[in-house]
């Protein structure tokens, strides 16, 4: 089942979507879900609206969004940063952009970054990621 997130057309990714690719960051294995609630919460998180309006307007705020829960929220037993990249890259794919030649020294430096809390704000990492995209920032 995919969502779309209103008349924008956006492809957002599923929990059972996220779960597997929490798999390909395991190689293969089933990922060990600490907490479904907040894995599901995670993988909603870039849907969230306010007041009837979109929380994450823009495709990279809404993959930023998805990163930093997935990241922070800790929702896997391990490999929570290799899952929230991952998900945040096919997010973007579904949605057209393609992250095939990214910096690999940014991406872990923004994953770092988000996971430890030294960047927090979703707005910022938009712009990195945009940036890691090869995006006007």
């Amino acid at each position: 089942m995919t969502y779309d997130s209103s008349a924008s057309g956006r492809r957002h990714l599923t929990v059972g979507e996220v779960t597997d690719v929490a798999r390909i960051a395991f190689g293969g294995r089933a990922p060990e879900v600490r907490e479904p609630g907040l894995f599901a919460s995670a993988v909603h998180r870039p849907r969230a609206r306010m007041f009837g309006t979109a929380a994450y307007a823009d495709l990279y705020e809404q993959a930023a969004a998805l990163l930093h829960a997935l990241a922070t929220n800790h929702p896997l037993v391990d490999g929570n940063k290799r899952t929230a990249w991952l998900a945040a890259a096919a997010f973007l794919a579904v949605n057209g952009v393609d992250l095939a030649e990214v910096d690999q020294d940014g991406a872990y430096d923004l994953v770092i970054d988000v996971a430890s809390g030294t960047e927090g704000d979703v707005g910022v990492i938009a712009e990195v990621l945009r940036g890691l995209a090869g995006q006007p920032m």
